[in-house]
């Protein structure tokens, strides 16, 4: 599989939504470290500038109510939010200030807020070692998640929970409730509302 394979199926199959099935989460990184992402990923608290940027909304929310399987990195039943990617960031190597991911949680009212980062590198792109964020070995490398990604799709990712803390730890891959209780039916709503089509109303 090649460079550009790598990138058009994960637009076309939203392998978004197989957000890592990452590792145990690690102690905390400095506070000035974090504020530093915080402040470089601020503006995409507007989902409409995360499109302009060219990231695109994969249309739905993830949950993984049984965690991790047999044959599968271990992770904590939960779930993933709305992960919009920018195929154009994706490579060899990661710069903390882009990520490849955002993470947004559906809200009651129908917007979406960020809440986390990820930052992704599949295989294929010929990165030669573990990446390494914020002192953070990446989960991986792992197969593709299916149905969602295709298993063939290896890669590695860090999940970062930048904005909302997460009980399991600021690199858990899965957060472990529901998100703010918001069934499936209202998600393409505020995927919809937030102009996730990559067209802002």
């Amino acid at each position: 599989m090649t460079f550009r394979d790598v990138c058009a199926r994960l637009v076309v199959t939203a392998s978004l939504l197989a957000a890592p099935l990452g590792g145990v989460a690690s102690a905390q990184p400095p506070s000035a470290e974090l504020d530093k992402v915080k402040a470089a990923l601020e503006k995409y608290q507007d989902p409409y500038v995360a499109v302009r940027d060219g990231y695109f909304s994969t249309l739905g929310c993830i949950e993984f109510p049984k965690g991790g399987g047999a044959g599968r990195l271990p992770y904590k039943p939960g779930g993933m939010g709305i992960h919009f990617l920018n195929p154009a960031l994706i490579g060899p190597t990661v710069d903390i200030a882009k990520p490849q991911i955002l993470i947004y949680e559906p809200e009651p009212s129908g917007k979406l807020r960020l809440v986390a980062a990820e930052w992704f590198v599949p295989l294929a792109t010929g990165v030669k070692e573990r990446p390494q964020l914020l002192g953070r070995p990446f989960d991986g490398p792992m197969a593709g998640h299916e149905p969602v990604m295709p298993e063939a799709l290896h890669h590695y990712d860090l999940h970062v929970w930048l904005w909302k803390p997460n009980p399991a730890g600021i690199f858990s891959p899965t957060w472990p409730r529901n998100f703010s209780g918001v069934s499936s039916s209202p998600l393409r709503s505020a995927l919809t509302s937030a102009g996730s089509s990559g067209t802002p109303s």
